[in-house]
């Protein structure tokens, strides 16, 4: 045996292997090259589909629109999903931190959905908004400091 490997018994099993961990840049400066990819990648699809919000917007706000508020709300609708996906997937690749903006999206979603199913008192939907927002804060921040070894902010 070669000196200060270790010596094993014929027939036992091997020692189990921690599967390689992807490089995390350590640094408290996100590089455009880390930025994670899509699945859909290189086709530009969250790009397309906030320029088409945007435009959505413009016709709706202007007026060149028959119907002006659904223009908007599709509008925001599209440009709100794709910065969301976007936000997602740059939070938990360890990319940048997007705890508070991911957090008050789960929020509104709970709250919105409060008031046309439920119709609470306005307290009541208060309390669930910070509740909802500080228990997705923290577990996104917790999920964010694990991805980057102790890093809770990046630029």
């Amino acid at each position: 045996a070669a000196r200060g490997a270790a010596v094993r018994e014929p027939g036992a099993p091997k020692p189990p292997v921690a599967p390689p961990r992807a490089p995390v840049n350590s640094s408290r400066r996100a590089r455009m090259e880390d930025a994670p990819k899509a699945p859909w990648s290189p086709f530009p699809l969250v790009e397309l589909a906030i320029l088409a919000g945007l435009v959505l917007l413009v016709l709706g706000i202007v007026g060149v629109a028959h119907d002006r508020a659904a223009f908007v709300l599709c509008g925001l609708a599209l440009v709100s999903v794709a910065s969301l996906e976007l936000s997602l997937r740059e939070h938990f690749a360890g990319f940048r931190s997007h705890s508070s903006l991911l957090a008050g999206a789960a929020t509104v979603v709970v709250v919105i959905l409060g008031q046309v199913l439920i119709d609470p008192p306005e307290v009541a939907l208060i309390v669930a908004g910070v509740v909802v927002f500080a228990g997705c804060f923290l577990l996104l921040r917790r999920a964010f400091l694990r991805r980057t070894g102790g890093i809770g902010f990046r630029a």
